[in-house]
């Protein structure tokens, strides 16, 4: 079943509520919901069992590290399979696995290492189900209207984890250590009830017995991103971005703290300014590439954005100015994540959106992991105020990979003389 779009603002598509994209964002909604009540408890409880700030960084780091050995192979799983159903099994399976480890939580039984095995079985899953949402999008909204669709769940998601689960998470971890881990779970499992809800077209997929196995499939995908210059410069921008953004997670705390002299309210409301950029980022996202003419141009724009808002951030050693520069760098970062997903929907051939979407995440991500450990090292060794610095640079070199595409990214592939929009 596809979901139907009507004219909105400027032309740009909007997907109907009715139906499949409904269903589909409130899953993401109560999923994110969820995140953020582990997220929240995760560190704190990892915290609480050792001070170690290398042992605490590589729970954050394991959280992306299965990206890199399972996200080409779930992308090819998930082209293969029904991803509906691939989506509710996959919240089910993560559901009960969360249950168990909150169980183990209550019972006093938590270590660093088993948080460290949460974290990596939790992402692993997560490799699939990501990827099998990512080729369901389309099959529920019509292409016109992928744009705000994505807004629109990168936005709920937003609201839903920073400004309720976030906030809640200390309230359950009060009523015991095990609580926002029992809730993320519930969570899972409404989130699988809505998805299996969907009834969607199953996507015409190569027969069975055609001698297609997953090896070759995913070298398929992986070519086919390479081939695609405006794909393979989007991943390369990205890639370098987020080793940045790795730096900056896993020690924005420090620089909080150590370089603003801010505690714990200066931390408070440099995430929530943060989250407030994000959602009026998805609010304004499809406007904002009306406004400046183009996708390329829009990410180009952020990119610049966003590094220069993190000199500010390392530079003046001010809460409010800070504040500021997180509120606009939270909004240029859900702007640039709504137009990366759906140039890589738009420009993938239908068949092989899981493929081609698993090889571009885990090019992007491979960085994430090595930038959080670089970032500790980078404070340790120059200063608090050095993560913030250093992403900068790394946002303003991966916007500098984007001008050779410009102009071919905000065409059809046909058009480029890429891939064309046709089914393997």
């Amino acid at each position: 079943m596809s979901g139907a779009a009507v004219s909105g603002a400027r032309g740009i598509g909007v997907p109907d509520w009715r139906g499949g994209f409904g269903r589909l964002w409130s899953a993401a909604a109560v999923s994110r919901f969820g995140d953020a009540l582990r997220g929240t408890a995760l560190p704190l409880l990892a915290y609480d069992l050792t001070r170690s700030p290398v042992q605490i960084s590589l729970v954050t780091a394991c959280e992306f590290l299965p990206w890199l050995c399972f996200g080409l192979l779930g992308g090819a799983v998930a082209d293969r399979v029904d991803q509906r159903r691939a989506m509710w099994a996959v919240d089910l399976l993560r559901g009960l696995l969360t249950a168990v480890f909150a169980l183990v939580v209550a019972l006093g039984g938590a270590s660093i290492g088993l948080l460290i095995v949460l974290a990596c079985t939790l992402t692993t899953l997560q490799t699939l189900f990501d990827n099998a949402a990512t080729a369901l999008l389309p099959v529920v909204v019509p292409k016109e209207a992928l744009a705000a669709a994505n807004a629109r769940l990168l936005t709920g998601q937003q609201v839903l984890g920073r400004f309720v689960g976030g906030p809640l998470a200390p309230a359950l971890i009060a009523l015991g250590a095990a609580v926002p881990f029992l809730a993320d779970a519930a969570t899972y499992v409404v989130a699988a009830v809505l998805v299996a809800s969907l009834r969607t077209t199953p996507q015409a997929r190569p027969p069975a017995g055609s001698g297609r196995t997953l090896r070759r499939e995913i070298v398929d995908g992986t070519r086919a991103l390479w081939r695609d210059r405006v794909l393979r410069a989007f991943s390369l921008s990205v890639a370098l971005g987020n080793i940045g953004i790795g730096a900056l997670i896993a020690t924005l705390v420090v620089v909080v703290k150590d370089w603003l002299r801010a505690g714990d309210f200066g931390y408070a409301a440099v995430t929530t300014g943060y989250g407030i950029g994000m959602v009026l980022g998805g609010l304004f996202a499809a406007r904002v590439v009306a406004a400046l003419g183009g996708q390329a141009r829009t990410l180009l724009l952020a990119g610049l954005l966003q590094a220069a808002v993190l000199v500010a951030l390392g530079t003046l050693r001010s809460l409010w100015p800070a504040v500021a520069s997180l509120a606009v760098f939270g909004f240029a970062s859900m702007v640039w994540s709504v137009l990366e997903t759906t140039v890589v929907q738009q420009r993938s051939p239908a068949g092989m959106i899981g493929r081609i979407g698993a090889a571009f995440r885990t090019v992007s991500v491979a960085g994430t992991p090595l930038g959080a450990l670089l970032g500790g090292a980078a404070a340790a060794a120059c200063g608090p105020r050095t993560p913030a610095l250093l992403t900068a640079g790394l946002l303003g070199l991966g916007a500098a990979v984007l001008i050779p595409v410009r102009n071919a990214a905000d065409s059809s592939p046909s058009d480029s003389g890429q891939i064309p929009h046709t089914a393997p």
